[in-house]
C-alpha cells in the first residue's frame, strides 16, 4: 500500500513539475511580448496567485518531503 502511494505521489510531482515548466516558459513568452500583447502578460499575472504560486510550493514541498523520506529510508538502513 505504501509502496502505491508513493507511485502515485511521484506521479503527481512529475505532473506538477512538468505545469511548472510550461508556466515559466509562459512567463517568458509573455515577459518578451507584453508590449505587443498585453493581454498575454495580463492574463499570466491573472493566474499566478490562484495557479502558479500553489504549483511552485507544491513542487518545492514535495522535493522537501522526498528527499527527507529517501533519508530517512538510508539512515534506517545503515
Amino acid at each position: 500500500m505504501l509502496e502505491r502511494s508513493q507511485g502515485w505521489l511521484n506521479t503527481l510531482l512529475m505532473l506538477n513539475f512538468f505545469l511548472v515548466l510550461v508556466g515559466f516558459a509562459g512567463f517568458g513568452v509573455a515577459l518578451l511580448s507584453r508590449d505587443t500583447w498585453p493581454g498575454l502578460w495580463q492574463g499570466w499575472l491573472w493566474l499566478w496567485q490562484p495557479l502558479w504560486q500553489p504549483a511552485i510550493g507544491l513542487l518545492m514541498l514535495g522535493a522537501l518531503v522526498t528527499g527527507a523520506r529517501n533519508w530517512w529510508q538510508n539512515r534506517r538502513q545503515d
